[in-house]
């Protein structure tokens, strides 16, 4: 008798029949499927990434300063987020679209915690969460998936902290990185399903990642992670300055200023609407 094995989905360029799950996220480790992720914060880019097969959404809290035009990450609100999550939740059907818990949302206790990750999940439709953090924010972690809130962890550079960093600067180098290990460890015992490692040396990274069960999900942090994430508007061109680790896929900052500038000329001339754009 002969038997078949079925060749396991990839997660990306994979099956668009349903949404993603974080069983999904899991079961491409187990293969070593490297996968993309991108942030998302409006219904219309949203419906591009979901229809080009990005199988995880970011509904980041780098909103705060590509949306509301903040020059920080701490500003933003839970408030401000949600409308942002439903939005990208209404417009895509086989991403996993996940939610930035943002500062002020979560570090006070697991209370608090379980309350601003229950309205992104009854209010905005999202299926995770993520929070920044690591010894620190395991009992959040703990009480969060015990809830049955799937989470997201964040180490490395944490874009929240970043006053107590003392600038964006690069995380983890020398004894810093046995630390961050550490951290990563506890973060997957607690039951963070997948974390982001940002900005920290890439040999650093892939220790992490061969040190895990779960995802690694690298920004600024080599090609060792499982994953790889980008804010879009910077994947896109659109941010007037980028990191080191940015690389740019298209400029959508020349087409639309083309755009715009061929469009107002022609109101000016007179030349726009013509009769094709008019009404009889």
């Amino acid at each position: 008798m002969s038997t078949t094995t079925s060749t396991p989905t990839p997660l990306y360029g994979g099956a668009a029949n349903r949404r993603g799950t974080v069983r999904d996220i899991a079961r491409a480790k187990e293969h070593g499927d490297r996968w993309p992720m991108l942030t998302a914060y409006d219904a219309l880019t949203a419906r591009v990434f979901d229809d080009a097969g990005i199988p995880v959404l970011l509904v980041g809290d780098s909103a705060a300063m590509v949306v509301y035009g903040y020059d920080s990450t701490v500003p933003v609100t839970v408030d401000d987020l949600l409308p942002l999550t439903a939005a990208v939740v209404r417009s895509t059907r086989r991403a996993l679209v996940v939610a930035d818990l943002p500062f002020g949302s979560y570090q006070a206790s697991t209370e608090q915690a379980l309350a601003s990750a229950a309205r992104f999940m009854k209010e905005a439709g999202a299926q995770a969460v993520k929070l920044e953090g690591g010894h620190r924010v395991v009992p959040q972690v703990e009480a969060l998936v015990a809830a049955g809130v799937p989470v997201m962890g964040h180490l490395g550079l944490t874009p929240q902290s970043v006053n107590t960093l003392g600038g964006y600067r690069v995380q983890g180098r020398g004894e810093a990185g046995a630390r961050l290990l550490a951290e990563a460890k506890e973060l997957e015992h607690a039951g963070a399903f997948s974390i982001v490692l940002e900005c920290v040396p890439a040999d650093l990274a892939a220790e992490v990642t061969g040190h895990l069960s779960v995802p690694t999900i690298g920004i600024g942090a080599g090609p060792g992670t499982d994953a790889q994430v980008l804010v879009w508007q910077d994947m896109a061109g659109l941010s007037p300055h980028v990191a080191k680790f940015v690389k740019t896929y298209a400029d959508l900052t020349e087409s639309l200023t083309r755009a715009a500038r061929s469009y107002a000329e022609e109101v000016v001339a007179g030349t726009f609407p013509d009769e094709e754009h008019s009404y009889a």
